[in-house]
C-alpha cells in the first residue's frame, strides 16, 4: 500500500492536480443535486482533467452558481406574480367589505330616522285639519212646532223639493276627528246659558246640546264658528236669543283656553238664508235658532266678533 504524501512533500504540479480534484468533486455533487431538483445544465464529459486549468474551472463554477441565480429568479417571478394577483384580489375583497359595512351602516341611520320620525308623530299626532265648510240647504235645528206632548220632528217642508237629494247627502258627513282647539262648551252670560257643544247640527246632535256646523272655524282662528240650537225642545237652549244685545258678551270654550266675543247684532232670516254661515276674514262666532218661539218657521241669527 503506497504511502501517503504530505502536503509539504508534493510538487506544485500534484498540490494543483489534488485541487482540480476537489473542485470537480464540488462541481459534481452540485450537478447532482440541480438533477434531482429537476435543473439540467449540460457538461462535456470527455474534457481532459488536465485541460481544466484554474480560471477554467472558476468560470465553470460562476456559470454553474449564475446559473442558480437566474433559474431561482426565473422561478420566483411566477410567485411574485400570484402573490400579487392574489394581494390585489385581498385588497378588493377588503374594499368590498368596508363599502358593505357603509351601506349597511347608513341603511340603518335611515330606518332610525324612519322610527323616530314615527314616535314623533305618534306622540305629537298633527291637529286635524278643520273640514271646508259645508254649505247647508236650509238653516239647522229646524224642526215642526212641539205638540201637547212637547213631541217634534224635523221639518221637511223647509227644504225646496229639488234640494232634498244634497240634503241626504250632507246628513252622512262623517265628523270631523277629536282635537283639543274644537269647541267644547258655550256660556251666554246675559242669557245664564252654560252649554256642552258636540261636532256637528244635525237632528240627534242637537239633542245633546249646542252642535258646532261641520267645517266651521274653531274659536280664535279666522273664520265663523257656527253654532245652533234648539229654542223650544231639548232643553230650550236657546230660547231667548231674541234678548241679546249689542255689546253682549259669548264665551266659546276649547279644551285649551276660553275666546269672548262681542254681539253685533242680531237678525231674523228665512230658513233658506244659508249664507249667514258663510266663512268670514276675522274670528266671528254666530248663533242660530228656530223663531218665533213655538211657530218655527223663520230662524233668529245672532252675530258676535271676537274681543280684542
Amino acid at each position: 500500500m503506497a504511502r501517503r504524501k504530505a502536503p509539504e512533500d508534493l510538487s506544485v504540479e500534484e498540490l494543483r492536480r489534488l485541487l482540480i480534484e476537489k473542485r470537480r468533486g464540488i462541481r459534481h455533487e452540485r450537478l447532482e443535486h440541480f438533477r434531482k431538483t429537476g435543473r439540467v445544465v449540460a457538461i462535456e464529459s470527455n474534457t481532459p482533467i488536465a485541460s481544466l486549468e484554474e480560471p477554467s474551472s472558476a468560470l465553470v463554477v460562476e456559470t454553474v452558481e449564475g446559473t442558480e441565480s437566474s433559474e431561482t429568479e426565473a422561478d420566483e417571478k411566477p410567485i411574485k406574480k400570484q402573490r400579487s394577483l392574489g394581494d390585489r384580489v385581498l385588497v378588493g375583497i377588503e374594499i368590498l367589505a368596508v363599502l358593505g359595512l357603509v351601506s349597511v351602516l347608513l341603511s340603518g341611520l335611515g330606518v332610525l330616522r324612519t322610527l323616530n320620525q314615527e314616535v314623533a308623530a305618534a306622540l305629537n299626532p298633527e291637529t286635524p285639519m278643520p273640514t271646508p265648510l259645508v254649505m247647508a240647504v236650509v238653516l239647522p235645528s229646524g224642526h215642526t212646532p212641539p205638540d201637547a206632548q212637547g213631541n217634534t220632528r224635523p221639518n221637511e217642508a223647509e227644504i225646496p223639493d229639488h234640494l232634498r237629494p244634497m240634503v241626504q247627502t250632507l246628513a252622512n258627513i262623517p265628523l270631523p276627528t277629536p282635537a283639543p282647539d274644537q269647541t267644547v262648551r258655550l256660556q251666554i252670560p246675559r242669557l245664564n246659558v252654560d252649554a256642552p257643544v258636540v261636532q256637528g247640527d244635525g237632528w240627534e246632535q242637537l239633542k245633546k246640546g249646542v252642535g258646532q256646523h261641520i267645517g266651521s272655524a274653531n274659536p280664535g282662528q279666522n273664520g265663523n264658528v257656527v253654532l245652533s240650537a234648539h229654542n223650544d225642545v231639548y232643553g230650550e237652549l236657546f230660547r231667548y236669543l231674541d234678548q241679546l244685545q249689542a255689546g253682549d258678551e259669548i264665551i266659546a270654550y276649547t279644551q285649551q283656553r276660553q275666546y269672548v266675543y262681542v254681539v253685533d247684532r242680531t237678525v231674523i232670516v228665512e230658513p233658506t238664508a244659508v249664507e249667514v254661515m258663510a266663512s268670514t276674514g276675522g274670528p266671528t262666532i254666530t248663533l242660530i235658532s228656530c223663531y218665533p218661539y213655538l211657530i218655527d218657521t223663520q230662524r233668529i241669527v245672532v252675530f258676535a266678533r271676537l274681543q280684542n
